[in-house]
């Protein structure tokens, strides 16, 4: 668990009372490749293997998880450092991008230094999953049990494996969505939890996320809010199914509903 409590003043119509409350833990997280700093964000500090291992592959860092040859903690009196020890083919790759990043629980794209770099090459997702959004609701109901911090605090996100019954094969949370999406797919990338399923997050689809999916190969992604247009765009080239407003009750499905069954 990752809340604490701190003293606080309720207000209400009735009045004030002092009492205690939950708060998410939020802690500067810097991955370092090879011994160099390449990104600081700020993230729930659990799950940072995993964190490390997804955001490597959604970002185009590797490729597959072998190419990442440990990974050590290591606590810092502002943070804590993740040193990743990547093959050499990758690291080099990384530094011919001379991208260095400063990242925000909001922003994805912080400290890209050219518009050119905002596009990742990748290749077409096939098409050979199915999935029922009849699934959806129940899948929600399952979420809860998932997000103890969010459950506590109401401030962080959740990103989750849905099976093809509607069964939740994990969930992370995070204060970020994006790191929270990044937790699971780095733990997906080497769980065996069957190739059919989507993905669910408690968010907004938006370009950054979007593009996560694409780069690891899922073929639908369930959000419970909408989608922004350039998340559309991108889903619609690069043949994603994208669903927004996944409640369980409704869902809007953006692009290539084939993937998708009542």
């Amino acid at each position: 668990m990752t809340a604490k409590t701190f003293p606080i003043v309720e207000w209400s119509p009735k009045g004030t009372r002092h009492q205690e409350d939950y708060l998410a833990e939020e802690v500067a997280v810097a991955l370092m490749y090879n011994g160099i700093s390449h990104v600081v964000m700020m993230c729930t500090p659990h799950n940072l293997e995993a964190f490390a291992i997804g955001f490597s592959l959604s970002e185009g860092i590797i490729e597959r998880p072998e190419q990442i040859y440990g990974i050590t903690l290591s606590p810092h009196p502002l943070g804590v450092e993740v040193h990743i020890e990547l093959a050499s083919r990758c690291f080099m790759a990384l530094k011919q991008r001379r991208r260095s990043l400063a990242g925000r629980t909001g922003c994805g794209l912080c400290g890209t230094e050219q518009l050119a770099m905002l596009a990742h090459p990748r290749q077409p997702l096939p098409f050979t999953q199915r999935f029922s959004l009849s699934h959806l609701s129940s899948a929600f109901e399952q979420l809860k049990h998932l997000q103890p911090i969010g459950q506590q605090t109401a401030c962080t996100h959740i990103a989750a494996w849905v099976g093809c019954h509607g069964n939740v094969c994990a969930g992370y949370e995070d204060i970020g969505r994006h790191v929270a999406l990044d937790k699971l797919l780095g733990a997906r990338a080497n769980a065996d939890w069957g190739e059919e399923g989507c993905v669910l997050i408690s968010s907004r689809a938006s370009y950054e996320m979007v593009q996560k999916a694409i780069s690891c190969g899922v073929e639908i992604l369930c959000a419970a809010s909408a989608a922004t247009q350039r998340a559309v765009d991108i889903a619609q080239e690069y043949g994603l199914t994208l669903v927004g407003f996944s409640r369980g009750t409704r869902a809007v499905i953006y692009t290539h509903a084939q993937r998708v069954i009542s």
